[in-house]
């Protein structure tokens, strides 16, 4: 009879977890920056990663339980972009005032995200082919009212006010990510919602045939993610104060990286919150530190996307390597478990 296999224990548990290796990861960044730049920890940068922050942190927490489902949505920036000129268009165009304009950009965000959601769920396109045309039609959209080049400014200063100020010492926008952060950890968390996300994240066909509405389920995370695209757009254009079609450009990359990075499986079922939260702090305070390096040496501002794009390339592969360690550990403790045949040429 073999032995059961012992348990680890629980410090050593929680060194090897992800979100301790991110947390490291996230420290030695912050010494690195602080040497090599100048003045990195003062408090006015410290208040300025958090303002550069928030709109990838928004994006990134909708993109978690997305991912969960083993889906993505690669529109979002794009997404931004058409809600910025809608704000624009309604508020200058329209003459309605900068809240209610809001409003119909996160209105407008929510229905981007319902024509993901209809064309995933109804027809049965991949989601990768999906958010692929709609990043395209979206962007597409917001260049042909403005003809690629018109930007709406002026806004009063009790909306700028949104990004340019600070309540207890904190910039305004970060109260708005701190509800929207208590918000979708308890609902991916907390609820059957999440708990049926990582269900389909598992098995799709296992979830239908558990009962859960996978239809509903996937048409509510990528309906979210689009109004939650349309409120980070208002919070771009009261930070840069002025709207614009090319509001979020790359914004959908630097969120998936946050999200994967985080420890969110690309192939579904494994992910959490705080672990997305982790992966925005470790990508925002990169730009952040990367931007001050390059304002005073004669380093190329293409290497902020470079390693953005390494740092993506490294999180999936952890996320394959891990997977397959995960298998192989479970066959090898599973008596009489076959292991899989060779692979034939």
């Amino acid at each position: 009879m073999n032995a059961p296999p012992t348990s680890r224990p629980a410090w050593k548990t929680l060194l090897v977890r992800h979100e301790t290796i991110l947390g490291l990861v996230l420290v030695l960044e912050v010494l690195l920056f602080n040497a090599l730049g100048r003045r990195f920890l003062t408090g006015d940068n410290v208040a300025n990663i958090v303002r550069q922050s928030v709109e990838i942190g928004l994006l990134a927490l909708v993109m978690t339980p997305i991912i969960l489902t083993a889906g993505i949505d690669l529109s979002v920036g794009s997404l931004m972009g058409l809600c910025a000129v809608v704000f624009g268009m309604l508020w200058k165009d329209a003459g309605l005032s900068p809240w209610i304009a809001a409003l119909g950009a996160i209105g407008v965000g929510a229905l981007g995200g319902g024509v993901n959601a209809a064309l995933i769920t109804r027809l049965g396109l991949p989601p990768l082919i999906v958010t692929l045309g709609t990043f395209s039609l979206f962007r597409g959209m917001a260049e042909a009212f403005t003809g690629g080049l018109k930007a709406y400014t002026g806004f009063p200063d009790s909306f700028l006010a949104l990004s340019n100020s600070f309540y207890l010492g904190v910039p305004m926008q970060a109260w708005v990510f701190f509800v929207a952060i208590i918000a979708m950890w308890l609902l991916v968390h907390r609820t059957t919602f999440g708990r049926s996300w990582r269900a389909i994240g598992f098995a799709p066909e296992g979830a239908r045939y558990a009962g859960i509405p996978v239809a509903r389920r996937l048409a509510l995370a990528y309906s979210l993610a689009g109004a939650v695209a349309g409120l980070a757009s208002v919070i771009f254009i009261s930070r840069v104060t002025e709207a614009r079609a090319n509001a979020g450009t790359g914004y959908e990359l630097a969120a998936i990286t946050a999200v994967v990075l985080g420890g969110t499986s690309i192939f579904g079922g494994i992910g959490s919150i705080h672990g997305t939260l982790l992966g925005v702090a470790a990508v925002a305070v990169m730009a952040n530190g990367l931007s001050r390096i390059i304002a005073i040496t004669a380093i190329s501002r293409e290497l902020s996307g470079i390693l953005t794009g390494a740092l993506l390339l490294l999180a999936l592969a952890a996320g394959a390597l891990a997977k397959a360690l995960s298998e192989r550990r479970a066959r090898r403790q599973t008596p009489g478990l076959p292991n899989p045949p060779p692979a034939t040429s």
